[in-house]
């Protein structure tokens, strides 16, 4: 998925930590904008747009947690990561209910932070698609029309499908030819993700690979580990 020119606000009041780390994001190919205190950091947030916040907690004028709440206010959305130097499980609480997407304790390693940051933006990137209002899908010679549950090959007669296979299909539908990750479908449908659920979800495959294989150039592919794959391949 790509990460080039996502917009990072950087809060770190500490001079060398703010400024190795705007260098090492920036080497990553990030856009990071630098600010030296919590005031600062609002006021720059204000005037733009940010794919993503690293907020340290303890700053003059105005700290990490006051700066998140103002953040959330002006934008539910955006990720929010907190840099800390004390490792207190009370703050660690505070951060999330504040809206932290996730923490790291000072000294940490930048690559660390690095993974961190990929990962947030990924599942941004996957709940996005998931919340699309899309509703109506071509896929090889069916068509999808999910809001009447109605799955349709060739203009024939429509299979009406249950909710949770629906569901399933439009997720798919709307990661054609792409990674439909496990975790999404599991929290997005079943709103869980253990054993259970996910066992639960290999049954519902199965029963619309049964629906679709009247159509050889559309098929449900396994990767293993990760996900499924609607793979509509171009007909000759």
């Amino acid at each position: 998925m790509e990460e080039l020119n996502k917009k990072i606000l950087l809060v770190e009041d500490d001079p060398n930590c703010g400024t190795v780390l705007k260098d090492y994001l920036m080497m990553n190919d990030y856009d990071v904008v630098h600010a030296k205190n919590g005031m600062e950091g609002f006021e720059k947030f204000k005037k733009d747009d940010y794919d993503l916040c690293i907020l340290d907690v303890m700053m003059p004028y105005k700290d990490g947690f006051t700066l998140a709440k103002e953040i959330r206010e002006k934008n539910s959305d955006v990720p929010i990561i907190f840099l800390t130097a004390k490792a207190m499980k009370e703050d660690v609480l505070k951060g999330y209910k504040v809206g932290a997407d996730d923490y790291l304790n000072k000294p940490f390693d930048s690559e660390v932070l690095l993974m961190k940051i990929k990962a947030i933006m990924q599942r941004k990137a996957t709940d996005t698609i998931a919340d699309s209002k899309q509703f109506e899908f071509k896929i090889g010679d069916f068509h999808l029309n999910s809001k009447l549950r109605f799955l349709t090959h060739k203009g024939g007669e429509p299979t009406k499908l249950s909710p949770k296979e629906n569901e399933l299909l439009r997720l798919l539908a709307l990661h054609e030819n792409d990674l439909m990750p496990r975790e999404l479908a599991l929290t997005k449908i079943w709103r869980d993700d253990n054993y259970f659920t996910s066992r639960s979800m290999d049954v519902y495959i199965a029963k619309l690979r049964k629906y679709l294989k009247v159509d050889d150039a559309v098929e449900i592919l396994n990767i293993h580990g990760e996900g499924f794959r609607l793979v509509v391949n171009a007909k000759a």
